[in-house]
This record gives structure tokens, sequence and C-alpha cells, in this order.
């Protein structure tokens, strides 16, 4: 069946005719023709020289395209990369995580989630809850937390070198999200010792008053860390020390058990936002 002039409307409603004019301009360039002159692009792209510059001037302003030296021409950066790959990375290791995670929750633990580092938070790609709605915990897929006051974070941040781990927790403010945060440098990079030592991060009630999380790193083959997951319980329900006795194993084999799954498969490529 055709569409009708006012289906065509509508779409044109809520479409950004901008977008898709610089994602036409990415697409101008190809593995035949990786470097492209101003001109070529708006011809490729199907727009004029000026509304190509300034596309192009944007696109190299982000990131995502590069002056090539001493020449006329343009580039992608692997920076476009980034798109596809974390889409692929994260759709794995979501289906790998999926059951692991269901596993973790129970009568103690009411969240279990899958977080990455992105820029200086964590994005929770997965997460499985089945409580904590009276603490007002609201982490859902696709939420960013600061990687300084969560578990994830530390459990993540602790396998990176020294300076990468400062980068991070300078690259933005610290303010203390409850009473027990912690947001001293020198007193995270001191925790983050301690956690690789360990093993896994634990947080008592310092990203939400009244929940307590345990988090551990899931590594690739060379002990980089891809990503980090946790199990989080109401304080009311338990003790510090109880909850990480009884969840530290746990999670620390939940973490090697997704490790070693996406080592196998090879379905997670690290790419870190910038």
């Amino acid at each position: 069946m055709g569409r009708t002039a006012g289906a065509g409307k509508n779409n044109d409603k809520n479409t950004v005719a901008s977008l898709a004019k610089g994602f036409r301009i990415l697409e101008a360039f190809s593995a035949r023709q990786p470097e492209l002159t101003l001109a070529e692009v708006a011809r490729k792209a199907g727009v004029d020289n000026a509304t190509a510059f300034r596309f192009l001037n944007t696109l190299v302003q982000t990131g995502y395209v590069e002056r090539v030296p001493d020449a006329k021409l343009f580039r992608l950066t692997t920076k476009v990369l980034d798109l596809g790959f974390n889409a692929i990375a994260h759709s794995d290791l979501r289906t790998q995580a999926r059951p692991i995670l269901r596993s973790l929750v129970g009568a103690i633990n009411e969240a279990a989630s899958i977080g990455v580092l992105d820029g200086s938070n964590i994005l929770y790609i997965e997460r499985i809850q089945a409580g904590l709605a009276r603490l007002g915990v609201d982490t859902r897929i696709g939420s960013r937390v600061p990687a300084y006051a969560t578990a994830i974070g530390h459990a993540v941040l602790a396998w990176l070198p020294r300076a990468a781990q400062i980068a991070v927790l300078e690259g933005q403010p610290r303010p203390k999200l409850t009473a027990t945060t912690l947001t001293d440098l020198d007193a995270l990079l001191g925790r983050l010792v301690q956690v690789k030592k360990r093993g896994y991060a634990v947080s008592n009630q310092e990203t939400v008053p009244g929940l307590y999380v345990l988090a551990a790193p899931i590594l690739d083959g060379d002990g980089v860390p891809l990503a980090g997951i946790s199990i989080a319980a109401p304080a009311i329900q338990t003790s510090l020390k109880n909850f990480e006795a009884a969840g530290a194993q746990p999670i620390m084999e939940a973490g090697r058990a997704l490790s070693r799954a996406l080592q196998a498969s090879g379905g997670f490529v690290h790419q870190q936002s910038a």
C-alpha cells in the first residue's frame, strides 16, 4: 500500500533535516574514497559547497572528521567507529549478562546491573530490579551516574592505569551525593588500590542513602576493564558486613564468568567516550 499525502507530512514533522544531511556528509566517504575535497563531499551528499563546509567544520570540531595535513582533503576519524562498535559491544554484553543478573537478584539483593565507563560517568546498559522503589532509586538502562561515587565506577577504574584514573576522576566536579560519598582525589585513588587488591568494590550508601552496593570488573584477556557488574541491597534489610560477606564471592564470580564469555565470543570492543 502506498503512502498517503498526510503520512508524508507527518513524517516531515518528526524528522530533523539537518541531522539527515549530517549523516549524508559522513556517508560520502567510503573505503574506495576515504579522502575527499569539499566539492566532492558536497556533490556526493547532494548539498551545496557552503552547506558542506558548515557540516564538515562541525564534524571536525566534534571529532568525527579531520583535515588531511598539507592537502585540501577531509577524511573520517576512528571516532566514527565508536557508534557501531558500542552498539555491537553493548548488545552482546547485555545478552550475555541477563541470565547472570537474574541469578544475582533475590531476597537480599534487589537489583543487579551492568555499567560501562562513559567519560567520567557510568552508563547503565542492563539492569534487573525487583525492588528499591521505596528508596527512591530510579536507575534504569541509559542512566548515567558519576563514576567517582559508584561501586561500578570504582570496580572499573581500579583496573585502569593511574593517569587514566585521575583523568576520569578530574573530568567533572565531585560533590557529595550523600553523607558518605568520598570526594577527595587522593582518598579515591587510595580506595582504588584497595579495590584492585580485594577484587571488588563496596559502596556504603555513597550514591543513594540507604543503599549498599558491591561491584566487580568485567575484564578482557589483557586485564583491561570492559565494564562492571553490581548488586544492590537496602541497608534496612542487612548490615554492610553481612551484605559484603554474602555477596562478595558471587559478584566476583559473575564478573569472571562474563569476562570469560566475552573473551571467548570476541563480542565486546571497549570504546570509552571522550
